[in-house]
């Protein structure tokens, strides 16, 4: 799930203090970050953006840096803002994604949500439904010579997530398995609560310099460990939940469960923002109270 977007969307070229230069953030206004890597011996672009102008426009911006290697992209999880792009380099470029986004490609339901963006705002309207061209299961590494592109499976916010790590400049580019103020869990099953932390925990293990989220507009590997104690946090709020409690379906909007009750909120952030946010914390806390449940005798 993503926030609700502008009629008219905006790409711009950005970076992050001390960032090696070989990386490039592609900034779709306020809707996504996807990343541009060069390499000695190819190009990497991970994700496509929301839509195939939007993808084309940033292609034309990096210009040489884009047109002096081959181009390899890699669509980090089968979500709209992350994917819908690809018909820009469909045929152009080999199109990498884990095994798992075929599956999610495959369900009825990623037609359906192109079909309702398509009516409520005409900018989706050349959307095509474009898959990869390769899929790998558990990790793939990409070897550009003086650069590695480690892809990394990190499940829970998505069954098909994939991280990016780059070794020698000590960089994850987390996409969405990390974001300010909080990720989202897939579901309220509690076996994607456990991925997403076990996710977030591998990301924290690699000790990384800086940790790029594609929302958030941050690089801090802080954020990975904030993310982490709010899950925790979450969790020992609900365990001393009685059960009449956890069964109450408006329990995110209970005093002390709120999401500006767990997380410190920008005073500055956007209200549709923050509304988004506020549905992912709902998803987290079903997610939590059922994990709650299922351990009960």
């Amino acid at each position: 799930m993503r926030r609700a977007t502008p009629l008219n969307v905006s790409v711009e070229l950005s970076s992050y203090p001390e960032l090696d230069d070989r990386i490039v953030v592609v900034r779709a206004g306020d809707e996504v970050d996807a990343i541009f890597v060069l390499t000695e011996r190819f190009n990497v672009l991970i994700d496509t953006l929301g839509t195939p102008e939007l993808c084309r426009m940033a292609l034309e911006m990096l210009g040489g840096k884009a047109e002096a290697r081959p181009l390899i992209v890699v669509n980090s999880h089968m979500d709209w803002d992350h994917f819908w792009g690809n018909a820009a380099v469909a045929g152009q470029a080999p199109i990498v994604a884990h095994a798992a986004a075929l599956e999610r490609l495959r369900d009825p339901s990623s037609r359906q949500v192109l079909r309702d963006k398509a009516s409520q705002n005409s900018r989706f309207q050349n959307v095509e439904l474009i898959g990869p061209d390769i899929t790998f299961s558990g990790s793939m590494t990409l070897n550009g010579g003086d650069l590695t592109l480690e892809l990394i499976h990190t499940p829970g916010h998505t069954p098909d997530h994939v991280a990016v790590w780059i070794p020698e400049l000590r960089t994850c580019l987390a996409v969405d398995a990390v974001e300010y103020p909080i990720p989202e869990v897939w579901s309220k099953n509690p076996d994607d609560l456990r991925l997403i932390c076990s996710s977030l925990k591998r990301i924290r293990d690699l000790d990384a310099k800086f940790v790029i989220p594609a929302h958030g507009r941050t690089f801090s590997p802080s954020t990975v460990d904030d993310n982490l104690v709010y899950f925790e946090e979450l969790a020992n709020r609900v365990r001393n939940l009685s059960e009449s409690q956890l069964a109450d379906p408006e329990l995110s909007k209970s005093s002390g469960l709120r999401l500006q009750d767990i997380v410190p909120i920008p005073e500055d952030l956007p209200m549709h923002v923050f509304e988004f946010y506020e549905k992912c914390h709902e998803t987290n806390l079903g997610a939590t109270v059922q994990t709650c449940v299922e351990r009960q005798p």
